[in-house]
């Protein structure tokens, strides 16, 4: 998958012109969770077993710093159904156009609480919610912020500048929530 003709604002997403990012392997600009998963997704357009799919990713713009994104990718057919070539676009998640992670209310209170030190039992108790419920939403932002552990979890939303600086108990900023 070479990428042969792109619009303007696609090609500044990656810091390249539209004539620069020509010749570029579409998989080289982008990374997925899952690679081999990207790859047998297009292969899967290419050869006609699918017509279209979305993919969450991550991009690299000219300064060297990853952006989240999601993508679609929509396989051009002729009328014999032979496909002749992919059409792209790529819509940089919320997170990227704000300046930095944005989490629901709900999250924001988990994130405080873990940064916080309390339990997944005091976190439910808390937030009405499930151990399971916590312990859900705390491994989805485990995943987002690709962080092993919850202080990890921490550490990282710290770096981004999620939480107000001097506080205790932590708070996220408001900002950072929508």
């Amino acid at each position: 998958m070479v990428v042969t003709a792109a619009e303007p604002e696609f090609a500044r997403q990656f810091g390249l012109s539209a004539d620069e990012i020509c010749g570029y392997g579409f998989l080289d600009l982008l990374r997925s969770p899952v690679p081999a998963r990207l790859r047998e997704q297009f292969a899967a357009l290419s050869s006609g077993r699918r017509r279209r799919f979305e993919e969450r990713v991550t991009g690299r713009d000219g300064t060297g710093r990853n952006f989240p994104a999601e993508v679609t990718a929509v396989a051009v057919r002729k009328p014999s159904g032979a496909t002749v070539g992919v059409v792209v676009f790529l819509r940089r998640a919320e997170e990227a156009v704000s300046g930095g992670p944005v989490l629901s209310a709900l999250d924001a209170q988990v994130l405080e609480g873990v940064a916080s030190g309390a339990s997944t039992v005091q976190l439910a108790s808390r937030l009405y919610l499930s151990r399971q419920g916590i312990e859900y939403r705390v491994g989805r932002m485990l995943r987002r912020f690709e962080a092993p552990n919850r202080p990890a979890l921490v550490a990282r939303a710290h770096a981004l500048g999620m939480f107000a600086a001097g506080q205790w108990p932590p708070r996220v900023l408001p900002e950072r929530v929508r």
